[in-house]
């Protein structure tokens, strides 16, 4: 099992996501991630800071979309951060939900065919080739190319996927494939789809299940922590995937309005015990279990993002003294 830390603005403002990142490399994490979320902290900055403080881990943002970044702009990314990093750089690429890009009037209905298309664009410029290409999506001429070349010509890009048919394409053409798996219940499902397209895949495709952590050694105070991160993406999660936690979507009515209406403490007070059950939370020997049971259910890397704990710092120590070395 692969361990990634993945950073939001719900883990502190920027300097703290900087020494956690560090902090993560020392307690054994393989990859750090941020994610690339609309309205929130730049990513392309954060990530290349992270790189200049560590020296180890694999760095990159997740949930990159074809929709709001060019595939040119996130080819760049990814070729200047691999240089930067000494050669780290990994590209979480595509959509974990389609409602925060309509927020900003993209249509986001051809997920499919646009992640592809994209996909193929950023690998082909990283090679160093001129990609003229006239498409539905793409009006690109002769002048498309890069004007350095990358450390590497193949950056390792993650599919962030959501639905049957879009984790089959993560498992066909991903180098991994960063699905959410809230609740954790969920993961067997992902892993199935994403297995079934990577059949034809000549990669070794790295399943890193997104889900959400908060540890402490008291276990209800690591549960309180994650109520805030819950009320706000609970809403956007899938029906199927609620399901398996006995919750609906209806069943976070009233939190999608408190939140739209920025009462976000009224938001988190409203978050009930089933759905809390979304996320990894609790005391260390809580946590390892649901590891074990996201392995046995095929995950390669759990990518943990969140809270982290009540206090970030010390749940980062714990999970390297507790819960890394469990699995090494």
């Amino acid at each position: 099992m692969k361990f990634g830390a993945r950073f939001t603005d719900f883990t502190g403002d920027l300097n703290t996501i900087v020494s956690l990142a560090v902090a993560a490399e020392k307690a054994g994490f393989d990859f750090v991630w941020n994610s690339h979320d609309p309205f929130m902290k730049c990513t392309w900055a954060t990530t290349a800071v992270i790189a200049r403080e560590t020296t180890r881990v694999m760095i990159g943002s997740l949930g990159t979309t074809p929709y709001l970044t060019d595939p040119s702009e996130v080819a760049a990314y990814a070729a200047t951060l691999d240089e930067l990093s000494g050669g780290r750089a990994v590209l979480g690429f595509g959509v974990h939900t389609s409602k925060m890009v309509e927020w900003v009037g993209y249509d986001a209905s051809d997920y499919l065919r646009r992640t592809r298309e994209a996909t193929e664009m950023i690998r082909a410029l990283l090679r160093g080739e001129v990609v003229a290409r006239n498409s539905e999506n793409f009006h690109w001429n002769e002048q498309c190319y890069l004007r350095f070349k990358p450390v590497r010509a193949e950056v390792p890009i993650y599919i962030c996927p959501f639905g049957d048919d879009f984790m089959k394409l993560g498992g066909e053409i991903g180098d991994g494939v960063a699905p959410m798996i809230t609740p954790p219940e969920s993961a067997a499902d992902v892993v199935r789809f994403i297995r079934d397209g990577a059949v034809n895949n000549v990669r070794d495709v790295d399943i890193a299940g997104c889900a959400w952590l908060s540890i402490d050694e008291d276990s209800a105070a690591a549960k309180d922590k994650m109520r805030d991160l819950i009320a706000y993406f609970g809403p956007y999660l899938e029906e199927r995937a609620l399901a398996k936690i006995g919750v609906s979507g209806e069943d976070f009515a009233e939190i999608r309005k408190l939140v739209a209406a920025k009462e976000y403490k009224a938001a988190a007070a409203a978050v009930t015990d089933d759905m809390l059950r979304l996320a990894l939370a609790g005391d260390a020997k809580s946590v390892i279990r649901k590891i074990e049971d996201l392995a046995d259910a095929g995950v390669t890397q759990v990518n943990l993002g969140g809270p982290f704990g009540p206090d970030a710092a010390k749940a980062i120590a714990l999970m390297g003294e507790r819960v890394i070395p469990h699995f090494r």
